[in-house]
């Protein structure tokens, strides 16, 4: 007799099935719907706790990875189980990969840097134009000051975003999930702090950009994908594109399982 956790994703994979051929239309041009759905269907099998959700409700959240073309395997999202419902997450990979693809100005580089004590770091605006010059201290294990994110264009502007230690803190305290078997911040957190603020302050810098989704559905997924969501202008039903965010946390009130998976943890 099968277990628990294989009638779940078997059932799952029927679900997310028939919603990948309803929501067709919906995906990218470049989108494999056999290669996705053995995707997930993979990466599901070694997700702690995947059995507590309902088929329905992973089925809806992996199909938010569909609508951007992300995937699950290459670790450009993740999903985590939070009393019983599945909570879709971009990582680091996939938030440069979605302003890659939907920025109105084409991209030519995006990245995100900490700042530690001792790097020097310098932002400037000169007759009007922006610039930063950054200069980290080679090995540099000095505690992190802060964190920076760049986007650089083709046509040669570029934008960025700046954060400090308390601001990223503030919205680690404030805003970030928690593990609700533990009531503690995830691993990430604690394990790979670098990484998160990397994550934070890029995620900040991705809001920021001026992005066109091919459609509402697209557009939905990319806000309801953060660790931390920072408001904006509500996604209205008739207008799938172009967004322009602003950069106040608001908070999202759900809990962290440690991790997705029983396995590595998805921060790159």
């Amino acid at each position: 007799m099968a277990d628990k956790k294989s009638l779940v994703l078997q059932s799952t994979a029927n679900e997310l099935n028939k919603l990948l051929k309803s929501k067709m239309d919906a995906m990218p041009d470049d989108f494999n719907q056999t290669r996705f759905l053995q995707n997930c269907m993979t990466v599901m099998q070694d997700t702690y706790n995947i059995e507590t959700c309902q088929p329905m409700s992973i089925a809806r959240t992996l199909l938010k990875a569909a609508f951007l073309g992300l995937d699950f395997f290459q670790k450009e999202c993740y999903a985590i189980p939070v009393k019983g419902e599945l909570q879709f997450r971009t990582d680091y990979k996939g938030e440069t990969k979605l302003a890659k693809k939907h920025s109105i100005r084409v991209i030519k580089d995006i990245y995100a840097k900490v700042v530690k004590d001792g790097d020097l770091f310098e932002e400037e605006i000169i007759r009007g134009q922006q610039s930063i010059n950054f200069k980290p201290t080679s090995f540099n294990n000095n505690k992190m000051i802060g964190a920076f994110a760049v986007v650089l264009y083709q046509d040669g502007g570029m934008e960025y975003e700046t954060m400090s230690t308390e601001e990223i803190e503030n919205i680690k305290v404030n805003f970030s999930q928690k593990s609700y078997k533990t009531g503690e911040y995830s691993k990430a957190w604690v394990q790979t702090p670098g990484e998160m603020y990397k994550k934070t302050v890029l995620r900040r810098l991705v809001k920021k950009i001026e992005k066109d989704f091919s459609s509402i559905e697209q557009a939905k997924a990319f806000e309801e994908s953060g660790d931390v969501n920072f408001k904006e202008d509500k996604v209205k039903e008739d207008v799938p594109s172009t967004f322009n965010a602003e950069t106040e946390p608001e908070i999202i009130e759900t809990d962290y399982e440690d991790f997705p998976s029983e396995g590595d943890n998805n921060v790159d």
